[in-house]
């Protein structure tokens, strides 16, 4: 099994310049921690949160090679053989592979990709048109999801926000979900609006056309919790320390800084989905 690789200077220098990180997000005295449920309740809510989010439960298994039942999951766009291929991007310089697979959200039907965000970090909102582009055109045999990261009361406030965003449109309450998002996105970063409150987030949906009794019921609601209470677990096993970070398949972490830019990070995903779907 291979070790993780230091990350070189340059590519510590690029991500200082493409990231948010824990040491960068102050905490907002405006907010208030999310209450948690029980420990108890996790498992019996894995269902809602995959309904929302095209997932099952998280399922582990070994970095090492797959067994010899096991069936490969073949991607549309991987029409060459693995042998002989020569792969642009390098682990130890351009992405890390976990010490052992952490863990994905989701069952292993799929190539799973996961970007941990966060609605307060600048560079998300920079990543946004590349990483929706690319999930418009990817691969079907790739799921994509979305995970905030929880660096304070702020960032629990606004994956809040999320999840009941998420939920939501799963209920057929929330019309345009993309752009919500983006609407989250430019009140935080170009009018100045921090969404520091449970109002001012109310307020948000209500424009967007959700009713307050489903704003209500939805942002207190026990699917939420348990997401929530998810993210922050899953957070601990990919050890996520900045965003936005991309997490392929539970086994390698990357992102624009390791990368060399935006567009580099999509090639580098689509490069580590067809490692995945040849293995």
């Amino acid at each position: 099994m291979k070790k993780l690789i230091s990350i070189t200077a340059f590519a510590v220098l690029a991500l200082a310049i493409t990231a948010c990180s824990k040491e960068d997000t102050a905490p907002a005295e405006e907010t208030q921690a999310v209450e948690t449920a029980n420990e108890e309740a996790v498992t019996e809510t894995a269902e809602s949160v995959v309904a929302a989010t095209e997932s099952l439960e998280v399922v582990e298994e070994s970095a090492a090679e797959a067994e010899p039942e096991d069936r490969a999951i073949v991607l549309a766009r991987a029409d060459d053989p693995a042998a002989g291929r020569v792969w642009k991007y390098k682990e130890g310089q351009h992405y890390q592979r976990f010490p052992s697979t952490a863990g994905r959200w989701g069952s292993a039907d799929k190539i799973e990709v996961i970007e941990v965000f966060m609605y307060s970090c600048p560079h998300c909102f920079d990543l946004e048109p590349y990483i929706n582009s690319w999930a418009e055109n990817k691969d079907p045999n790739v799921r994509f999801l979305r995970m905030p990261a929880i660096f304070n009361n702020l960032a629990a406030l606004h994956a809040q926000l999320y999840y009941t965003e998420v939920f939501l449109t799963e209920a057929g309450k929330l019309k345009d979900p993309h752009a919500f998002r983006n609407m989250v996105f430019e009140e935080f970063h170009r009018r100045g609006n921090r969404l520091t409150s449970e109002a001012s987030i109310q307020r948000l949906f209500v424009r967007a056309g959700v009713s307050e009794d489903d704003f209500n019921r939805t942002w207190k609601s026990f699917e939420v919790d348990q997401a929530l209470r998810r993210a922050r677990d899953m957070a601990i096993k990919y050890n996520v320390a900045s965003v936005p970070m991309v997490v392929v398949n539970g086994k390698y972490t990357t992102d624009a800084g390791s990368a060399g830019s935006y567009p580099n990070l999509i090639e580098l995903i689509d490069e580590l989905t067809v490692r995945e779907g040849l293995r």
